[in-house]
């Protein structure tokens, strides 16, 4: 029964998100045959008798429904634009970005590990007292993927000419996309990790163990096995998007991957190749899901079935009130500084000058205050990320309390691209930045359910559980008193290092035309617009990443302080 609504929730989806993705063209807007012609040829002013042909030739008048059936009936078609076999075009494209997926998935599996050796060190030889803060993890997490990008192209690629910066040639090509990729990811990843590992040291087993003299390796494999269950199910959204939302990064780096032609393709409104891109994400979320849930039952092994799984103990967690009393008061004080000037400001003569004591973090390439534009897009960043955020963490909550429904979704919802979104959302609301939240929110939800759902399937297999169920607890009792307890904490942990990732998600989609528009001075945006600037002028991008790296750190620490205060209550 609860495989058969598995499959109900992947179908649903599925089916949901193929049709709208199959009506697009005609949901934007815009007269298809206008974009398609365009694309082919640039013609910005074509005649009413060149819009007829193409609308016939393409049979645009049928709507949606009859493409979409012929799509289903196994006919991927051509290319609207190029003339193109879609097949070979999205094989090609598919071939790549795996590649670059194996390199990046190797790469964050890598930094995972770097990032929670210390805790690993010291738990397996009985001397870890507290968790980790998780600053190094927050910072690395809160680099943008863009930022990262054009730094190594720019340093490892274009000055020292070690690997190339552009073009995809081969293994060599893979590996600064894979770092740009795979260190972020492999930063939060870690994150997670470090904070559940505490408490797997801290089980019976492994004080009998070292006990017993067993090898620090044993206990070091046996606490991963123990945490990685929690943690393994984000991995799925982080495949996914390796996959099909790399597009800054394939762009920078020029790859022919999944994710730009995905992008080039819904842009163009070219529905054929559109069509088969989304499938082949779908079916590699849903295959990746399958993937990962069986490699969590096998971890956890029988006692997940027979609810013998222990509770994970709760830890202290190491708390430097300094440092987030630091990074509040730098915040404060840009943010102060920058709100007494004029962001709008248009100096021409003062194009990308470097910082001085007149313009402490430089100007852009108009000529306006970086420190300005910095303190007046502050309470925009924050408010508009934090309200995605909060959002997308319940209706994450929800979905993954709902059972196998929700895991279906959360496979099919995880392939989306958040930029195929924001053209959905945006063909309804028109580009707005609440349009490009709501767009942002339609697909950040997944790694919220994804993580509630593995979480919850341990708490209810935990001794507790069973025993407050066998005397009689109501569901609303087991919700207040023990899933909700078990799962809200890593949850808002996992919100709180995707926090800078809502932020340059909806700066992504203002820079497509999609979100927040120009002049608006939003911290995202300003690292999108003066990218191209970065090896000219690299403080119009380091100031705002900087400042977005000293929010996600004093959000961490907060949430670390917070958590201890009430672990001594």
């Amino acid at each position: 029964m609860t495989d058969s609504r598995t499959v109900a929730g992947r179908v649903l989806a599925g089916a949901v998100l193929l049709a709208a993705v199959s009506s697009l063209p005609w949901l934007s807007g815009t007269d298809p045959a206008l974009t398609v012609l365009r694309a082919r040829s640039g013609d910005q002013d074509p005649t009413p008798g060149q819009l007829a042909a193409v609308r016939e030739q393409l049979g645009l008048d049928e709507g949606p429904l009859p493409h979409l059936l012929r799509w289903l009936g196994g006919d991927a078609g051509t290319s609207w634009v190029s003339g193109e076999a879609v097949w070979p075009q999205v094989s090609d494209a598919f071939a790549v970005s795996v590649t670059m997926m194996l390199g990046a998935l190797a790469v964050t599996v890598l930094v995972t590990g770097l990032v929670c050796a210390r805790t690993l060190y010291l738990g397996s030889r009985g001397r870890l007292r507290q968790a980790g803060d998780g600053v190094s993890a927050a910072v690395l997490a809160a680099l943008p993927k863009f930022l990262l990008a054009s730094l190594l192209a720019t340093v490892c690629g274009v000055w020292l000419k070690w690997l190339p910066s552009s073009g995809w040639e081969g293994p060599a090509s893979m590996v600064l996309p894979a770092l740009a990729l795979g260190v972020p990811s492999g930063a939060m990843i870690g994150g997670l990790l470090q904070q559940a590992l505490p408490g797997a040291f801290q089980e019976p087993w492994a004080r009998t163990a070292r006990a017993f003299g067993l090898s620090r390796g044993y206990v070091a494999r046996n606490a991963l096995r123990r945490a990685l269950p929690g943690v393994l199910p984000q991995l799925l959204p982080t495949v996914v998007g390796l996959v099909g939302g790399s597009v800054a990064v394939e762009k920078i780096f020029n790859i022919p991957g999944l994710g730009r032609l995905a992008l080039d393709t819904a842009l163009a409104q070219d529905l054929p190749p559109l069509q088969t891109v989304t499938l082949v994400l779908v079916l590699l979320g849903v295959g990746a899901g399958l993937a990962i849930r069986a490699l969590c039952r096998a971890l956890l092994g029988p006692a997940l079935r027979d609810g013998a799984l222990p509770a994970l103990p709760v830890v202290d967690v190491r708390v430097r009130w300094w440092l987030g009393a630091g990074c509040g008061a730098v915040l404060l004080v840009a943010v102060v500084a920058g709100l007494l000037r004029d962001p709008a400001q248009v100096d021409t003569a003062a194009r990308l000058l470097s910082p001085s004591l007149q313009h402490p973090l430089g100007t852009d390439s108009l000529g306006r205050d970086m420190l300005a534009r910095l303190g007046h897009g502050a309470l925009r960043t924050a408010s508009v990320a934090l309200a995605v955020t909060g959002v997308s963490v319940l209706v994450g909550l929800l979905l993954g309390l709902s059972g196998r429904v929700g895991t279906g979704l959360t496979e099919v919802v995880s392939t989306l691209p958040a930029v195929l979104a924001g053209l959905l959302t945006t063909a309804v609301t028109g580009p707005s930045v609440w349009g490009a939240a709501l767009a942002v929110c339609l697909v950040g939800w997944a790694p919220y359910a994804a993580q509630t759902s593995a979480l919850l399937a341990q708490e209810r297999a935990a001794g507790h559980t069973m025993a407050s169920r066998s005397l009689g607890a109501g569901a609303a009792h087991l919700l207040r008193r023990h899933h909700l307890p078990a799962v809200l904490p890593a949850v808002i942990r996992n919100a709180l290092l995707r926090l800078p990732t809502a932020v340059l998600v909806l700066a992504s989609l203002g820079f497509l035309g999609l979100g927040e528009q120009p002049p608006t001075p939003e911290w995202g945006r300003l690292m999108s617009e003066n990218q191209p600037y970065l090896e000219l002028a690299p403080w119009t991008v380091l100031g705002p990443a900087g400042a977005l790296v000293v929010l996600a750190v004093l959000a961490v620490s907060v949430d670390g302080g917070v958590a201890g205060w009430r672990r001594k209550r």
